[in-house]
């Protein structure tokens, strides 16, 4: 379906609303929860809560074929998902150092048993003991190990986050943990970001999608033989019971390691603006929000309310929101998408009077939720439900 039937269905199924508001299209965030599980290949998916931060999705996602478990951002943001009872398989993707989340964790019997907390070194165990004394209840965890590619020395291409990489290193710290009291290590992950998270091929950008695709054929092929010796290595030390790793943009060539037992993915769910970067996989658009015009600056030109709804990560224009319809308009290089204001440019401009909606899509996934207190979900050109995100909820988690 093209941007303008979309956007004309929703125009239709929201013209009571007053906007900014923000939808999820159901029927392509269906579509995408469906791809997701193709190309796992079978392996089940945890879902990224961080890509979603709406309760009401999350809990729709896990009750389909082929999803299992969440992986949470926060300590907090699990014990709250626990409560209400989301899932019973909670992985915070994450170390925490917030004391009183752990001290909540050891108090609470069902959060104990269904949430497995992160680490990747002995100082994350002193900070739980510190926190919660000699002979505390028994804590989940899981041993992160790095994933980055590093093809010579002193270059590390990929997120920097555990500094446990090899198998002898791996086997150390299960070890440590399987010896140590009040602890249990029952999972293991790697997340290959350079992979995951890179697009293969940016639009008009050749070069650099072909220095990734080449980059992301050599770290995989390394990460595979490496990845099979630290989960070979850590078995040994302790029974676990899941191996965790991927990522959206990487669910192919992660299942077809045999070391690994569960994926990860959350934006495929919603389809972000980041995600048209990629050669082997579409997402369809699922979450977009509305903009009204309130100036006429020229006659190719129009001016949005509000709008400065930035993504994390490097600072460049790939985290700007992105025009999607009418189609044919782009921010002005100038200004951007403001705090108050966001100037549109094109010929699509022409035709838009005061009043009319502009839509556009974050550039990142769950980062949407963050600047609306509920979401519209649209069946068709109906509104078939409105749910609150996180933030409708009251909750703030970072």
């Amino acid at each position: 379906m093209s941007a303008k039937q979309s956007s004309l269905r929703y125009d239709t199924a929201t013209k009571s609303f007053d906007p900014p508001f923000a939808v999820v299209d159901l029927d392509a965030f269906e579509r995408n929860a469906a791809d997701l599980v193709r190309r796992a290949g079978g392996r089940p998916i945890r879902v990224a809560t961080k890509s979603v931060r709406c309760r009401h999705l999350l809990e729709r996602v896990l009750g389909m074929p082929g999803f299992t478990g969440l992986m949470c951002y926060s300590l907090t943001e699990a014990l709250w998902l626990s409560r209400l009872g989301s899932t019973d398989d909670l992985l915070i993707g994450y170390p925490t150092v917030d004391r009183s989340a752990l001290r909540d964790l050891a108090a609470d019997e069902r959060a104990g048993n269904t949430v497995t907390v992160m680490v990747d070194s002995t100082a994350h165990l002193d900070v739980v003991d510190d926190a919660l004394g000699p002979a505390h209840p028994e804590v989940r965890v899981c041993l992160e190990v790095d994933a980055g590619w590093r093809p010579l020395p002193g270059v590390h291409v990929g997120p920097l986050r555990s500094p446990v990489r090899t198998p002898a290193q791996a086997a150390a710290l299960a070890r440590h943990i399987a010896d140590r009291p009040g602890f249990r290590l029952v999972g293991l992950m790697a997340y290959e970001g350079q992979i995951a998270g890179i697009g293969d091929a940016p639009p008009g950008r050749p070069l650099r999608g072909a220095v990734v695709r080449w980059m992301r054929r050599r770290s995989a092929a390394e990460l595979a033989e490496r990845r099979a010796a630290v989960v070979a290595a850590v078995r040994a030390e302790a029974d676990l019971e899941f191996v965790n790793g991927g990522g959206t943009g990487s669910l192919e060539s992660t299942a077809a390691e045999p070391a690994i037992t569960e994926l990860t993915a959350g934006s495929g769910l919603l389809g972000p603006a980041l995600f048209d970067g990629y050669r082997g996989f579409r997402p369809q658009p699922a979450a977009l929000f509305a903009l009204p015009v309130v100036r006429r600056p020229g006659r190719r030109s129009a001016t949005l309310f509000a709008g400065g709804y930035l993504a994390s990560g490097p600072a460049d224009r790939d985290r700007l929101p992105r025009p999607h319809a009418p189609a044919g308009l782009r921010l002005r290089a100038l200004e951007g998408a403001g705090e108050v204001q966001t100037p549109v440019l094109g010929r699509a401009a022409a035709g838009l009077a005061l009043g009319d909606r502009v839509w556009l899509r974050h550039a990142k996934a769950g980062e949407l939720a963050e600047r609306f207190t509920e979401f519209h979900l649209v069946r068709g050109d109906t509104v078939a439900r409105t749910v609150p995100t996180y933030r409708g909820e009251g909750r703030c988690f970072g």
